[in-house]
């Protein structure tokens, strides 16, 4: 059966390089809002850190040997990553599998901008590429996404997925589960579940894309919305 044609949505040139983020109590997003397209300052307070760089590492350890002993080994699974995080965690996972196992396994990238239910009232979505060069028709692949909310998210990610392939099963790995679910979705593979208010984001911050490694539950301003950080807290 001939492959599908691969997809690629976006892409990065031009894109800038992510600048480290001064470490602070507070923090600004501009999202784009109204018909004016008016940038609003959404300031988040940072109440506490729930895992540091340790902690993530010791997370995506487990999480590796567990995708290992749930699958018999490596041979028939792919790693796919939601960016912007999940991608980044996914490389790492990948990076992990290798050491534990000695084998390379497939690694993509995966942009769900344009699948997401709110893109028809989302008017500036920020826009990144898919980069899945490998079949996923017959493989297991294992999504990788930094925080489990709603669901939404990662239903958007499988109707992208079922756009470039046929997996033979879809797991999914999330560094950190705070509940609050609008979808019936679990994850597979959790890091840490984080009890939270819905009031509150919990955001992951990767060095290589903030200067830092860590996960913050922040207070939400009034009229904010949860998602993750920008790169390099932008």
């Amino acid at each position: 059966m001939p492959s599908r044609r691969r997809r690629q949505l976006g892409g990065d040139a031009g894109r800038r390089e992510p600048k480290k983020r001064n470490p602070a109590v507070t923090w600004s997003v501009c999202t784009h809002s109204t018909k004016e397209r008016v940038c609003m300052n959404d300031v988040s307070t940072v109440k506490t850190v729930c895992m540091d760089a340790d902690e993530i590492e010791r997370s995506l350890t487990r999480i590796a040997h567990q995708i290992l002993e749930t699958n018999k080994g490596a041979d028939n699974i792919a790693l796919v990553g939601i960016v912007t995080r999940g991608d980044l965690l996914a490389k790492r996972l990948a990076e992990k599998i290798e050491q534990i196992e000695g084998a390379k396994v497939p690694l993509g990238k995966l942009d769900i901008s344009f699948y997401r239910d709110d893109f028809a009232t989302h008017l500036s979505p920020e826009v990144h590429s898919t980069d899945i060069f490998f079949d996923l028709d017959g493989k297991t692949v294992v999504l990788v996404d930094d925080v489990l909310y709603t669901g939404r998210t990662i239903r958007a990610a499988l109707d992208a997925l079922m756009d470039i392939g046929r997996p033979a099963a879809v797991q999914l790995a999330v560094l950190v589960d705070r509940g609050h679910r609008e979808l019936p979705i679990r994850a597979d593979f959790v890091g840490k579940n984080v009890p939270s208010s819905s009031e509150e984001n919990v955001r992951l911050f990767l060095e290589e894309a903030d200067g830092k490694s860590e996960v913050e539950i922040l207070e939400m301003a009034p009229g904010s919305r949860a998602g993750s950080a920008p790169l390099g807290g932008e």
